[in-house]
């Protein structure tokens, strides 16, 4: 299939090899007046309902790495995204894969690959969903190697014959989607993510950047990096935005600290303040944020006064039109008693959720405590299930 391939790399003040700009004071995303509280003493959302979406599973089907679910419904199906790899994370084995619910995320159906690379050492991994105009599309990271040459690939699904259909490379520059993307008012689509540039395993500065479509052309996105503000080192800025017309609110992970990291835009994320700290503690993951139908912002993490490692999966609340959170909640912990994976040591990670008939369904990883994960040093990364909570709205009544 024949594709048009177009990017530009736009970037506020400065070009994509070098957006440092000074620091400033944190941004506020917690209310300065609302104490933030330890782990401990944040309380757990009541009538949650959990599932494994893709259990970890070596013995029976030979993959190890799992990450990055991403979720849509379409046409009254919820499916549901990975990263997978019967080798080591981000090497150029990965495949993009999923699997589809009837019944609401309770049960799921065989595993199905999106795309498992067909050239030399190309690996596809996780992204996004789009469901728009009866079509669903897919929007997957992909590199080569072992994360070289980072870009983002589209699919359509063919719902006949259940084939996706390769659209091909749409967006370049060390692009990786991380959210779905969103409609503004002005008509194009924003995708939020990460520019990983070329030495990605080497560390260094991996800008937030969003990539926005050119109307309801999905072949044909325009890639936005986000300045970095000066002194930021080790950024691995793996980003999530809100929408509120013109004014777009980026929150990306900071990576070399346990800190949320936050950029705006005013013109429908053409051009961005740079990346700084907030004075919200974050752990070292992928974020997810986004606004509830009630108007309540939200943002799905580990948030904590004691954040550190990726436990327990927290969601941050804020006020109905406001911008600060002022409120959280535990999804769940590393422990649970149910139908999904419980250790104590259970990392809780890599968020992803969208709202459905008065629910918010979250999915994410959960790392099992690495107890009887199979493979030695890297290949021990991220070998994780994917699991779904599905939370009641009425619990997450944000009015104090």
């Amino acid at each position: 299939m024949t594709h048009r391939l177009s990017f530009r790399i736009l970037c506020s003040f400065a070009l994509f090899g070098g957006c440092h700009l000074f620091a400033a004071e944190p941004v506020t995303l917690w209310d300065p007046a609302v104490p933030l509280p330890k782990a401990a003493d944040i309380p757990l959302i009541e009538g949650t309902r959990f599932a494994a979406i893709k259990p970890y599973e070596f013995t029976k089907d030979g993959y190890r790495f799992l990450h990055g679910v991403g979720l849509v419904w379409h046409k009254n199906r919820l499916y549901a995204s990975f990263g997978h790899n019967q080798g080591g994370e981000n090497t150029g084995s990965e495949e993009a894969r999923g699997r589809v619910s009837d019944d609401g995320g309770r049960t799921w159906g065989e595993p199905f690959t999106i795309d498992s690379g067909d050239e030399p050492e190309l690996a596809v991994s996780h992204g996004v969903f789009l469901s728009h105009d009866g079509r669903l599309r897919a929007f997957m990271g992909a590199y080569y190697g072992t994360m070289q040459r980072v870009h983002t690939r589209g699919y359509a699904l063919d719902e006949t014959s259940g084939r996706w259909d390769p659209i091909g490379v749409v967006v370049e520059g060390g692009f990786w989607p991380m959210q779905e993307p969103q409609r503004m008012n002005d008509g194009n689509w924003i995708m939020a993510g990460i520019s990983a540039r070329g030495d990605a395993p080497a560390g260094g500065v991996h800008p937030a950047a969003v990539a926005i479509s050119r109307g309801d052309d999905f072949t044909t996105w325009d890639l936005v990096v986000i300045p970095v503000a000066e002194g930021l080192g080790g950024v691995w800025g793996e980003s999530t935005v809100i929408v509120d017309g013109p004014r777009i609110v980026n929150i990306a992970r900071y990576g070399d600290k346990a800190l949320a990291l936050v950029a705006t835009s005013d013109d429908y994320g053409r051009t961005w303040t740079p990346s700084q700290r907030s004075n919200l503690p974050m752990t070292t993951s992928k974020p997810y944020a986004g606004r509830l139908a009630s108007g309540a912002p939200y943002l799905i993490c580990t948030t904590t006064a004691d954040s550190g490692g990726r436990t327990p999966l927290t969601i941050a609340l804020g006020r109905p039109g406001n911008a600060t959170f002022s409120r959280v909640f535990v999804i769940r912990r590393s422990e649970h008693d149910g139908e999904v994976e419980s250790h104590p040591a259970a990392q809780l990670s890599y968020p992803y959720a969208i709202e459905y008939e008065g629910h918010l369904y979250v999915g994410y990883s959960n790392s099992g405590g690495g107890r009887g994960r199979v493979g030695e040093g890297r290949q021990l990364w991220n070998n994780n299930s994917a699991e779904l909570a599905v939370i009641p709205l009425r619990s997450l009544e944000t009015e104090r």
